[in-house]
């Protein structure tokens, strides 16, 4: 059972990797090189940690889709790795601190999403 558990979650883990071909991400005035591994915020780059930017570049390469802080926690850390309960949320609230705030939004419950609150 044990297995099988790892290889479903290296099969969920696969799914969230951000396409190699997807390089630039824009959404309204943030713009995400991922190959540079730049953030511009318009048009000012802003610096984030190793974890702030993975957890960017994977909301933004899902953009208008809902992401649950365990598939997060799943695309960061490996099996080994303890994961403090409220990890996912520090880096979140970090990233609201240097982005707009409104920028990701809170679907409770269920998890994250950066979309449109105009479109939604």
């Amino acid at each position: 059972r044990e297995v099988a558990a790892r290889l479903k979650a290296i099969f969920r883990r696969m799914e969230l990797v951000v396409p190699e071909t997807r390089t630039d991400i824009v959404f309204e005035e943030l713009e995400m090189s991922i190959s540079n591994k730049k953030v511009l915020l318009k048009k000012a780059e802003i610096s984030f940690t190793k974890k702030e930017f993975e957890i960017l570049s994977f909301l933004m390469s899902n953009i208008g889709k809902v992401v649950s802080r365990s598939r997060l926690e799943e695309s960061l850390y490996s099996w080994d790795s303890d994961v403090e309960s409220n990890t996912v949320e520090v880096h979140i609230h970090h990233l609201r601190k240097k982005l707009d705030s409104a920028l990701i939004r809170t679907v409770r419950g269920v998890g994250y999403i950066i979309d449109n609150l105009d479109e939604s």
